[in-house]
């Protein structure tokens, strides 16, 4: 068995393609699917299935994926630490998030981290709680941003309270109000984020007993506030995703205290590498420091 073997498989299996992962990892595309082929060939079942639609991992890949994934981990690891042994600094960060800590958070405290630790690669893989999520369960990223509690049995640090507030358009009859009930809108066409993204809502609705009208389903915040700045409905979304909203859509509180919880989640945070827990540091150092928590 070979690790340049299980970099390849879990770089395909990610990138969802031979010629991509061969590009990224500086190989041809004859060398990855041989690497491929010689890891089936070594175990005597398929790993991957190969057609038109694209490639997809067989019952017996996707059951070792979560392994050669953790052997990686480990080999990272265990790189780092001897690296540490020498005082060198080397590795790799591999950080799943949601986009609005990728537009408030991570730009300025991977500045501060290149800058400190100009030799430590830091990877970023943006997508849903529900992405995120699962990419912590197997091992594609070392730790992940998500919304508390999550779903699945991760050791979690809770970072930051974020108010849940409801826009709508200046025009709106409800506009005027300083506080909005539930009972006020839950007739209301909802505008909301799609499924994967649309945890704390869901929640906050069923706290309050209320079965929404739900008109659009948007992937995308900006999207959704184009949409209620021309009257097509209201939408309840975090305050952080609300810092430049146009002059003519309204941000109102709700009544109660509705907010979500952003933090970090990993399987293990004992045993991420130094590298790792090195970048973690700065994250709560930078956001005790600026008042983000």
């Amino acid at each position: 068995m070979s690790l340049a073997k299980f970099e390849i498989f879990s770089t395909v299996v990610e990138l969802g393609s031979l010629t991509k992962a061969g590009e990224t990892l500086g190989l041809s595309q004859s060398a990855v699917s041989h690497a491929i082929t010689s890891l089936e060939s070594e175990w005597g079942f398929s790993l991957l299935n190969r057609g038109r639609s694209g490639i997809h991992l067989t019952s017996n890949g996707e059951r070792l994926l979560k392994y050669i994934r953790e052997i990686l981990k480990w080999n990272e690891e265990m790189i780092q630490e001897i690296a540490k042994i020498k005082g060198l600094e080397i590795g790799t960060v591999r950080i799943g998030t949601i986009s609005s800590v990728s537009i408030h958070w991570l730009p300025e405290i991977m500045k501060i981290f290149n800058e400190a630790h100009p030799t430590i690669e830091v990877k970023l893989l943006e997508g849903d709680y529900d992405a995120v999520e699962q990419w912590i369960s197997t091992g594609l990223v070392d730790f992940g941003f998500v919304s508390l509690p999550t779903s699945q049995h991760f050791e979690m640090i809770p970072l930051k309270k974020d108010r849940m507030l409801c826009i709508l358009s200046n025009e709106h009859p409800l506009a005027e109000q300083n506080e909005l009930s539930f009972e006020m809108i839950k007739e209301e066409p909802l505008i909301k984020s799609k499924k994967g993204s649309d945890n704390d809502l869901k929640r906050i609705l069923k706290e309050n007993n209320v079965t929404p009208n739900i008109k659009f389903e948007l992937s995308d915040d900006q999207a959704i506030i184009s949409m209620v700045r021309n009257g097509l409905g209201i939408s309840i979304l975090p305050e952080m995703v609300l810092h430049r909203v146009p002059a003519n859509v309204r941000t109102l509180k709700l009544e109660g205290e509705n907010y979500r919880t952003i933090g970090i989640a990993a399987t293990s945070f004992k045993t991420l590498a130094p590298a790792t827990k090195k970048f973690i540091e700065y994250l709560k150092s930078w956001l005790s420091n600026s008042g983000k928590n």
